[in-house]
């Protein structure tokens, strides 16, 4: 079929139509959580009688991907390491690993609430599941959240996850240091990051979980009122007294659309003088994984296994059952799961009670298995 003839008016148009036609899925999980303090009130599971103590250990890795970043953002990371009951005592025995990330506007130690670990690692591990090792870095940025992206402006996150994290793991824990033994899992910000990293790594790791992904499909500019805020931020200190949906609007443009010639910010937004920037609205579109997941095929199929999940009350099950068809659409075995809840009430949950037997399933247990 030919090309429509679109005039200029009709490309404004059309490019109106985008900034203005919806929030964002980072404001749609946010809106789905009521507030952000609710994103830490999530339901507990009940405490599993006779489970064993895992052992915390908060460690810093320096990330030579984040390294030079013009935001300012740390370069030594904070990481929370769940070791556990038998690894102080099997001394020969090495171990399975599995990356949790976390959502926007939360680091690691909020993350551990939101999962309630350890309680819940313990609570997997007494019920049946395998003993693997749990790994949860912190990506936390100035603007609240990576995307675990890599640019300029943030640093590049992609590579401290697959990369930094995983080499750090192998070189300093009893690690099984092979992707079929390698589990990546995340939440909301997390589940664009397992996502994305899972599609663009899967020479690191062997099975995916992803729940409750934001930003798959390629965004909006959002509302008029927050170009108006943004206009006003001045430098990065100004972001932290910006509303959510502003300050979520940061993350993203530093993410996809960082500009090394753009002082103070070093990013473009996608409006500018209330008319829509069409450039950086691509270079947001291009990081949407229902747009790029169709040069990933032959990665995907690489896994093991690959789980979705999203509540039925959480405005992100839309895009996550159109990621789930194209996975089916592809061939590429996969379980999918709408579940009674919003976007964060049944996290504990899940991890206890899903994510970690799923890992237990599908990594391997011994070197060389496949």
């Amino acid at each position: 079929m030919g090309a429509v003839p679109v005039s200029p008016e009709g490309i404004a148009m059309n490019l109106k139509a985008v900034c203005l036609s919806a929030l964002s899925s980072i404001a749609i999980a946010v809106l789905s959580a009521a507030a952000v303090p609710a994103q830490m009130q999530t339901d507990a599971p009940s405490v599993v009688a006779g489970a064993k103590p895992v052992k915390v250990e908060p460690i810093e890795i320096h990330s030579a991907a984040v390294a030079g970043n013009l935001e300012g953002n740390a370069v030594d990371r904070d990481v929370l390491v769940f070791l556990p009951p038998s690894y102080e005592k099997e001394r020969n025995r090495r171990y399975p690993v599995v990356y949790a990330l976390h959502g926007y506007s939360i680091g690691a130690e909020q993350w551990s609430r939101e999962i309630h670990a350890p309680q819940t690692i313990e609570g997997a591990f007494a019920l049946g599941a395998r003993e693997m090792i749990v790994v949860l870095p912190d990506s936390k940025t100035v603007h609240n959240g990576s995307m675990y992206s890599g640019s300029i402006t943030t640093g590049d996150f992609e590579s401290f996850i697959a990369r930094d994290v995983v080499a750090y793991m192998d070189a300093h824990y009893r690690t099984i240091p092979e992707r079929q033994s390698r589990g990546l899992v995340g939440h909301s910000m997390g589940g664009y990051g397992a996502t994305r990293i899972g599609m663009k790594h899967a020479d690191v790791f062997g099975s995916l979980y992803i729940m409750s992904p934001c930003c798959l499909s390629p965004r909006s500019a959002g509302p008029a009122e927050i170009d108006e805020l943004l206009a006003e931020v001045k430098s990065p200190a100004d972001s932290a007294r910006l509303p959510f949906l502003a300050r979520a609007q940061l993350a993203v443009a530093a993410a996809w659309s960082p500009n090394p010639r753009n002082p103070p910010l070093f990013l473009d937004l996608p409006t500018r003088n209330g008319e829509g920037q069409s450039e950086v609205l691509a270079k947001w579109a291009a990081n949407a994984p229902l747009a790029f997941i169709h040069q990933y095929i032959g990665d995907l199929r690489r896994y093991r296994a690959i789980a979705l999940d999203v509540g039925d009350q959480d405005g992100l099950r839309t895009d996550t059952a159109r990621l789930h068809d194209v996975l089916d659409a592809y061939g590429i075995p996969n379980t999918f799961e709408v579940y009674a809840g919003t976007h964060t009430s049944k996290l504990g949950d899940r991890f206890q009670n899903h994510v970690l037997p799923f890992f237990s399933r599908q990594l391997c247990f011994e070197a060389g298995c496949r």
